[in-house]
Parts: structure tokens; sequence; C-alpha cells
């Protein structure tokens, strides 16, 4: 049974933007070292890895109901890839604790200027 969905897009600019203005003040508030990591490998197409991971973030505190309220940590929420490059939600701290039994998928996906990312939540 579907618990709830959310879905967003932001301009890749955007999240640029703020990463170059902030630097690790922005990025280690809003994404995991892992998640870091796997955008800083792509170098210059970087910015479009870190805005689909922020769009999901964005989609799930929708699917939530709460959206960043109410305790929603950014980096309490990872996206992080399967060998086969498909996206799957990792949640830690009370994230994990509230939502850690739901069934959570995802799917991002951009272009040069805009990324997407839609989340659904089902209970068990």
């Amino acid at each position: 049974m579907i618990y709830g969905i959310g879905t967003d897009i932001i301009e890749v600019d955007r999240i640029k933007e703020a990463i170059q203005k902030y630097g690790s003040r922005f990025l280690d508030r809003i994404y995991t070292k892992i998640e870091q990591d796997y955008c800083e490998s792509f170098n210059e197409n970087k910015y479009l890895h870190y805005a689909a991971r922020f769009a999901a973030k964005e989609s799930f505190s929708k699917a939530i109901g709460t959206g960043i309220t109410d305790g929603f940590k950014f980096n309490e929420i990872g996206i992080v890839n399967e060998i086969n490059g498909k996206p799957t939600v990792v949640l830690t701290g009370l994230l994990l604790e509230k939502w850690g039994e739901f069934i959570i998928k995802v799917s991002l996906s951009h272009t040069q200027s805009n990324a997407v990312a839609f989340v659904t939540i089902e209970k068990n």
C-alpha cells in the first residue's frame, strides 16, 4: 500500500551556485560523505548528480508529508547507486528510526540544466 509520493525538480545551476558559494558548509549539511565522493567522481558533470540527489531528498520530504521541517535533516537521507546503477535510498538517524520499516523507491533523471526525482513510500 502506498503511504506517500513526492516529486521535485531543480535547476542544476542553483545547486552549483550554492556549492560554489558555501562549499563544504553546504555540502556537509545536505549530502552524506558517500554522496559527495560519488558526485565528485564526475568532475565537470558533478553538479548534475548533486542536483538529482537534492531533488530526491526534497521528494522524500514531500512523500513523508513534512517537507523540510519537523526535524527533517538532509544528510540523514542518502542516495546511493547499486552496482547496476539503480539509485536507492539509505536512511540514518531519526529518519531511519521513523521510516526504516517502509519500502522507499526513488527515480532520478537530469538534463544539463534540470534534475528531477520521484519517490514512493510503501508500507510493508
